[in-house]
C-alpha cells in the first residue's frame, strides 16, 4: 500500500487505537510460553509492518471504531501465521534480510527458525480459539492450509520459465490471496455480517491479495531496496516465476534463460532493466489495476451495515505502493 494511502487510513476514527491494542496482543502472544523460541519470535515481531491482515479485520467489520475484543483476536492470528510464512519463507529462501533487518534464520539457522514459524503457527490458533467460534477456526486453518500448498506450488514453478500467468495466479491464490480473504471472511463474520457479505469480503480479500503479491512483484524488479528491505531482484536470483518476469521471459530468451539457470551477480541490474524495456512491468501493473477493478465490484454485492469506502482506500492503494 502506498504510505500516502496508509496515512489516511490511520486517520479514520479507531484505527489507530485497534492498530496499538493488536500489537500489544502479539506481543503477549509471543511471550506467553516464555523461552527462546519465544525470544526469536519477538524478534520477528520486532521487524515492524504496517499489520494489513489485522487492518482489513476491522475494515471488515461493522465494528469499525469498537475495537471489539474478538476483532483484536482475530487481527492478532491472522498476523500471527502471517509472521509464521514469512519465518518460514526465508528458510526456504536462504533470505537474509526482511524489511531491513536481519532474519530469524540469519541469525540462528534452519531448526530454530522452522521452530519460531511453527510456534507462531500454533500461537495463531489459540489465540482465535479464544473467539469461541468454530467457522472462525476452519475459516483460518483453510487458509494456512492454502499456503503450505501454494509453497509447495512455488518450488515446483521455480526456474521454471514456461509457468503461465493461469499457474502464477493459482500459487499467488494460496499463498497469499486466501490469508487475505480469512481476514475479511473473519472480520465480516465476528462483525456480524451475514454469510452472503462475509462471501463478497472474503472474494474482495482475495483480489487484494492477488493485486498486492503482483505489486510485491513489480517492487521486486524495479523497486528501491532501501525502501523495501529487501534485496533487489530476488526472485530473479532465485528464479521465482513471479509476473512481471514471466510475462518478460515469454518475449526474450535471455530472461527465460535467467530465470532458468541463475544469473551472474553482475547481469541482475542490466536484465531487470531489460524487464522493463520489455514492456513487462507495465503489463503486471495493467494486471493488477484490473484485479483493483474485480475486488471493489466484489464490494458492491455488500448489502449489509458495512462503510467500504476505507476497504476501497487499502486496494486503489496497493498498485502504486512503495513499500
Amino acid at each position: 500500500m502506498s504510505t500516502l494511502a496508509y496515512a489516511d487510513l490511520l486517520a479514520l476514527p479507531g484505527i489507530s487505537d485497534y492498530l496499538k491494542r493488536v500489537e500489544q496482543r502479539l506481543a503477549d502472544d509471543v511471550a506467553w510460553v516464555g523461552g527462546s523460541t519465544a525470544a526469536t519470535a519477538a524478534e520477528t515481531l520486532a521487524a515492524g509492518g504496517k499489520r494489513l491482515r489485522p487492518l482489513l479485520v476491522l475494515l471488515s467489520s461493522p465494528a469499525v471504531g469498537q475495537s471489539d475484543e474478538n476483532l483484536i483476536r482475530a487481527g492478532s492470528a491472522v498476523e500471527l501465521v502471517h509472521m509464521a510464512t514469512l519465518v518460514h519463507d526465508d528458510v526456504l529462501d536462504h533470505a537474509s534480510l526482511r524489511r531491513g533487518r536481519p532474519t530469524v534464520w540469519a541469525q540462528h539457522g534452519d531448526l530454530i527458525a522452522g521452530a519460531t514459524g511453527d510456534f507462531l503457527f500454533a500461537r495463531a490458533f489459540a489465540v482465535l480459539a479464544e473467539t469461541d467460534d468454530i467457522d472462525s477456526l476452519v475459516l483460518l486453518a483453510q487458509a494456512a492450509l492454502g499456503l503450505s500448498e501454494g509453497e509447495a506450488l512455488q518450488m515446483l514453478q521455480t526456474r521454471r520459465p514456461e509457468t503461465t500467468p493461469e499457474q502464477y495466479f493459482e500459487r499467488c491464490t494460496l499463498k497469499t490471496g486466501r490469508l487475505f480473504a480469512a481476514a475479511c471472511g473473519l472480520g465480516g463474520r465476528l462483525g456480524g455480517l451475514g454469510d452472503a457479505d462475509a462471501k463478497a469480503l472474503a472474494e474482495y480479500g482475495r483480489l487484494l491479495g492477488l493485486a498486492f503479491q503482483v505489486a510485491d512483484d513489480i517492487l521486486d524488479c524495479d523497486g528501491l531496496s532501501t525502501a523495501t528491505g529487501k534485496v533487489l531482484g530476488t526472485d530473479l536470483i532465485g528464479g521465482t516465476a513471479t509476473l512481471p518476469l514471466l510475462y518478460a521471459a515469454r518475449a526474450d530468451a535471455e530472461i527465460a534463460e535467467a530465470l532458468r539457470h541463475e544469473p551472474e551477480p553482475a547481469a541482475v541490474l542490466p536484465l531487470l532493466a531489460r524487464v522493463g524495456e520489455l514492456g513487462a512491468l507495465d503489463e503486471a501493473r495493467d494486471t493488477a489495476r484490473e484485479l483493483v477493478r474485480k475486488a471493489e465490484e466484489a464490494l458492491d454485492l455488500i448489502t449489509g451495515d458495512l462503510d467500504t469506502t476505507p476497504l476501497r482506500m487499502v486496494v486503489r492503494g496497493v498498485v502504486d505502493r512503495d513499500t
